[in-house]
């Protein structure tokens, strides 16, 4: 259906996992996509972009913890594609320690890349959608964690929380502005990603540990990159138009028990 045809996208953390998931949907659905990571993922980045299609694809290194990063890479990505439509704020890490064995620096790590990454990329998404005139939707990936309490993962918990509430702040402000630019949160269960993976492996058994993730989802399934695929192409389409400062909850249940 080509369902977000012309726009442009910039997608962080698009080396692998969700965020390479959506980089690929949103070109298939007619976007051209600019396909974010660390440098030192540069090869995975080049991979994916690579596989959007002729002219579809462009990859940038972007550490999203720092501010200079996202200045350059908006900078060329308008010169590039000549406009942005879409940013999905994907980048994020998880520690999965609790409260008594968190140390500050890793607290703080947790919150850079996860928070401080999602405010800068709005701050300069919001700069460059309104350089080019693009009525624009920014989409921030939170967690069912940003919902409900995890013990086990007390950072990434914190900061996911607050991109929840960050992300209403943000869509009224663009509101308010008369911007036209959308801002909405996502907020997944477990996905099979390498994130899931380290906390299987984190557990000493991960075959078990992958269960018991599935039982506590009321669908009984850990989810596929391609189910936030979904909701990103519906985030960043015009089908959303009137969605802003909402949270996609994507958990199978999970928050309605």
């Amino acid at each position: 259906m080509k369902r977000v045809e012309g726009k442009v996208a910039l997608v962080t953390g698009a080396a692998g996992g969700l965020g390479s998931a959506a980089a690929r949907m949103l070109a298939r659905e007619g976007a051209k996509v600019v396909v974010t990571d660390r440098g030192n993922r540069e090869k995975e980045g080049q991979e994916v972009a690579a596989s959007l299609g002729e002219g579809m694809g462009l990859f940038l290194p972007l550490d999203v913890t720092k501010e200079d990063h996202w200045a350059q890479a908006m900078e060329r990505t308008l010169a590039h594609f000549g406009r942005l439509d879409v940013l999905v704020n994907n980048a994020g890490m998880g520690i999965p320690k609790d409260i008594e064995s968190l140390s500050l620096e890793e607290w703080r790590l947790v919150h850079a890349v996860n928070l401080d990454g999602v405010f800068l990329g709005c701050k300069h998404g919001i700069r460059a959608m309104r350089q080019c005139g693009a009525k624009g939707s920014i989409i921030n990936v939170s967690s069912v964690a940003g919902l409900k309490g995890v013990p086990t993962l007390v950072a990434y918990g914190s900061a996911k929380g607050a991109v929840r509430m960050f992300t209403k702040s943000v869509a009224l402000h663009c509101a308010q502005k008369g911007y036209g630019i959308r801002c909405n949160s996502i907020h997944p269960v477990f996905i099979e990603t390498d994130m899931v993976a380290a906390l299987a492996n984190a557990s000493g058994d991960p075959d078990k540990a992958r269960a018991k993730m599935a039982r506590s989802i009321p669908l009984g399934r850990i989810g596929e990159p391609d189910d936030f695929a979904h909701a990103v192409i519906y985030l960043a389409s015009d089908e959303s138009k009137l969605m802003t400062g909402s949270e996609f909850v994507l958990d199978g249940g999970t928050t309605a028990q």
